[in-house]
């Protein structure tokens, strides 16, 4: 199989589909690849490291896009690449398609079969593709919030660890997952008095033990989101539903009733947001305020740590892509149940129920 590595075109994204070392083990595997001029520049991966691992380097996207079957990336596909794949294009890349429509539709248009980093799910319910990027994430998000509540960039001028004699700040996570858990531990690390709300009383315990009880728990609902929020420096956003738009848990009226100069994180806006005053936002323009609170809801968000995101999500994307060369979609998927989960378009045709219902589109039954 020929494979694909365009350079990513969003706003300050940085990271790249492949790597060198998984470009030689493809090669290895006997497929060719191609990967655009400079795809890796941005993270100091040069052309000549690609070349020495087997690739041809083409000289633009279109290239690409033409002379490849399987298309690896990072991001979801921009309009000018949603206009170049074809029936025959196999897309593996994160997608996050619950919240965004027109991309949906683009890509049922284009007839090709488009494959979910984040809805590949194993047996237990876990999400082995999205894990690296939730660690980076939920790391990321209580680092940024924690900067951006500095004076100097809208925020109330805490020290989320304090000093002796002083107040330590408070954080609230909702959502206590890969990315929540992480979130938790840089807080926790920089000394902030946190509070982890969660929907599983198991996850709380879980939790509860892991940070010996230094840590308040609370379980899901609304008056307890309420109370945190209101109550809270920074809260960050971290609920996740497989492949499903996130909940709004945390309304406009939590929003106007926190302190001015607090700070919101939302790492689920790529999935529509569990807060309902955050939109998308990009590096260059990573804020805006709402009520007086600091809002950062960056889609993105690993993009700004590039290396080493690639290279992690690069450890957990190679095997299934190696598979899918191999065999082809139909073959790949028809033993592997989580890649099957992983098939959000298939020539075509959507075949993942739940965003189907989230966009109100028709969905097809997935059939092999």
């Amino acid at each position: 199989m020929i494979i694909g590595v365009p350079k990513e075109i969003k706003i300050k994204e940085n990271r790249v589909g492949l790597v060198p070392g998984g470009v030689k083990q493809l090669v290895a595997d006997g497929h060719s690849v191609v990967v655009e001029n400079n795809a890796g520049a941005g993270i100091g991966i040069t052309n000549n490291e690609y070349v020495e691992a087997g690739a041809e380097i083409l000289a633009t996207a279109a290239d690409i896009f033409e002379k490849a079957e399987m298309i690896i990336k990072v991001k979801e596909p921009q309009p000018s690449e949603v206009a170049m794949l074809k029936p025959h294009h196999i897309l593996y890349t994160y997608l996050h398609l619950a919240a965004e429509k027109d991309l949906t539709k683009g890509l049922m248009e284009s007839g090709c079969t488009a494959i979910a980093y984040e809805t590949i799910q194993l047996e237990n319910g876990s999400l082995p593709l999205l894990v690296p990027m939730s660690e980076v994430a939920g790391k990321m998000s209580t680092q940024v919030g924690a900067n951006h509540l500095a004076i100097e960039h809208g925020g109330s001028g805490v020290l989320l660890g304090g000093v002796p004699g002083v107040p330590r700040g408070k954080v609230t996570v909702l959502g206590c997952g890969i990315a929540g858990t992480n979130a938790i531990k840089i807080a926790m690390g920089m000394g902030a008095s946190v509070t982890a709300i969660d929907i599983s009383p198991k996850r709380l315990a879980e939790l509860d033990d892991l940070f010996e009880n230094r840590l308040t728990t609370l379980y899901s609902n609304t008056e307890n989101i309420q109370k945190a929020v209101q109550e809270s420096d920074l809260v960050v956003g971290a609920v996740l539903v497989a492949g499903a738009k996130a909940p709004k848990l945390v309304t406009r009226e939590m929003i106007s009733k926190m302190k001015k100069g607090s700070v919101v994180v939302d790492i689920a806006v790529d999935q529509g947001g569990c807060i309902e005053t955050c939109r998308p936002t990009t590096h260059e323009n990573p804020t805006f305020v709402v009520d007086g609170v600091v809002h950062y809801c960056v889609a993105n968000m690993p993009g700004a740590v590039a290396r080493t995101s690639t290279f992690a999500l690069t450890n957990v994307t190679l095997n299934y892509a190696r598979k899918i060369a191999k065999l082809g979609v139909k073959e790949a998927c028809s033993n592997d149940v989580p890649l099957q989960k992983g098939i959000n378009i298939l020539g075509g045709k959507l075949v993942y129920e739940q965003i189907a219902q989230d966009l109100d589109l028709p969905y097809t039954p997935l059939k092999l």
